[in-house]
């Protein structure tokens, strides 16, 4: 009786137990608003992604750090590494090896046939031994849905990537814009101030007083508008990044990088690292290898199980060792030929998916970049435009200066000038736009930095 009972004890301590883990939505809420760019948690992880410790807090945070952080704090890379846990778990569940079952039968024998006791009682095993290397099998199609899973991670963090990129081109364009409003709608004022002074004197008449005013209201009204936008920027990027607004207040932005565009790689360069490091393309991949060795199980299963049945029977006094198979089955009527058949067109039907996906990429590619060229060669006009712009300031300046004109056209050449540095930053804003649509289209950026070596080389864990 003691060993049955050490036996079940054995058993049992093997057994995984429950542990409840439950979510507050409240504990949720203090944990987000408690999220901040100056944290000691954020400091460890930085420098070890980095390899290397850095200055804490951080003097100036550009577009590399603030990315490295949207990894940290990502709400749906949380969830995309929680997937690739499930994904990883499935391949220990497909390369669970079946337990054999144990049977206890019992009968109660009147009248009684035998010399011993009036029951037939003893213990037997089903001992289910799979055939056709079906768990190999098995194996293969969780692994390789595993790295879609991890893949995945990428593809997320690109996409995260990308929301940090745009918040903060929107952030320094907003500034940008602000500044440029801002010495205009001064400009305007000191105009409108002007022209109601000559009025005054008989040397203006009542319409351009109008349009002095009406143009330094219109100035007052895009300033306003480009703060909300700087104000909206903001928050764009601490959503991206997964802080509060509030977190931005306590660091610096580093917007020095967008200040030029870089140069467009090659066509040859561009599809060659899409099709090489695209992480959707490649979790695709896996998915047709995944369904390849669906139809490889499939295809096992046309083979039936061996089920062994060794067992010891008390039969009202006599004692029968087995020692035969409890059961096979036997494939006479299905050959499993439906099963096949599915398994064959999941494989078609991803084949498709990815051929389809290669070929929405490198149609992508072409646009992004033609797009991109022509953003530089709008960026090189406007610049000229610029630069006449700049020289006729000089110029209404210097004849200022020499009495030939008055105030009143030198601060309308500057206002104008202002005009012409807007006009130059929604050139410079679109080819970044344009650069940021190539990147997307090759999940590489322009300039390698270490945020992409992040994603592509470690998995972005917590």
């Amino acid at each position: 009786m003691r060993r049955p009972l050490l036996l079940a004890c054995v058993v049992l301590a093997g057994c995984a137990t429950y542990h409840p883990e439950p979510i507050e939505p409240t504990q949720l809420t203090q944990d987000f608003e408690e999220r901040s760019l100056t944290s000691d948690g954020l400091h460890a992880w930085l420098a070890h992604e980095l390899g290397h410790d850095i200055g804490w807090p951080m003097p100036r945070w550009n577009r590399e750090m603030l990315t490295l952080a949207a990894y940290y704090y990502s709400p749906v890379l949380d969830i995309a590494r929680a997937q690739w846990g499930t994904a990883k778990a499935g391949i220990d569940v497909a390369g669970a090896i079946p337990n054999p079952v144990l049977q206890l039968p019992f009968q109660y024998a009147t009248p009684n046939p035998g010399p011993g006791g009036p029951f037939v009682t003893g213990p037997s095993l089903d001992i289910p031994i799979e055939t056709a290397h079906k768990r190999g099998y098995r194996i293969d199609q969780a692994s390789h849905l595993s790295e879609v899973a991890r893949l995945n991670i990428g593809n997320e963090a690109w996409k995260v990537r990308a929301l940090v990129r745009n918040a903060l081109l929107s952030v320094s364009a907003a500034k940008q814009r602000v500044a440029f409003l801002s010495r205009k709608a001064d400009a305007q004022q000191q105009i409108t101030g002007m022209v109601t002074r000559r009025r005054a004197v008989g040397e203006n008449a009542g319409p351009d007083v109008d349009a002095a005013v009406l143009a330094s209201t219109q100035a007052q009204a895009d300033l306003a508008g480009a703060r909300s936008a700087e104000q909206d920027a903001r928050a764009q990027l601490a959503a991206a990044i997964g802080v509060p607004v509030a977190a931005l207040d306590a660091i610096q932005l580093d917007l020095d990088g967008f200040s030029e565009a870089p140069l467009a790689p090659p066509a040859v360069d561009v599809k060659r690292e899409a099709i090489l490091h695209r992480a959707d393309l490649l979790a695709s991949l896996a998915e047709y290898a995944a369904a390849e060795s669906a139809v490889q199980l499939e295809v096992a299963k046309q083979y039936p199980d061996i089920h062994l049945g060794p067992g010891y029977t008390y039969d009202t006094g006599t004692h029968k060792i087995a020692f035969g198979l409890a059961g096979i089955s036997l494939p006479i009527f299905d050959q499993n030929q439906g099963g096949i058949a599915q398994a064959e067109a999941k494989r078609k039907e991803a084949a498709a998916r990815t051929a389809a996906l290669q070929d929405a990429i490198l149609s992508d590619l072409d646009h992004a970049l033609a797009h991109y060229q022509a953003s530089l060669d709008a960026v090189q006009l406007s610049e000229a435009h610029l630069t006449a712009a700049r020289k006729q300031v000089d110029s209404q300046a210097a004849s200022f200066a020499a009495g030939n004109t008055d105030r009143l056209a030198l601060t309308q050449a500057r206002a104008d000038y202002q005009a012409s540095g807007i006009a130059h930053l929604d050139a410079l804003v679109a080819a970044h736009q344009a650069a940021g649509a190539l990147e997307d289209a090759m999940q590489r950026p322009l300039i390698p930095d270490v945020a992409n070596t992040t994603v592509t080389e470690q998995e972005i864990r917590r």
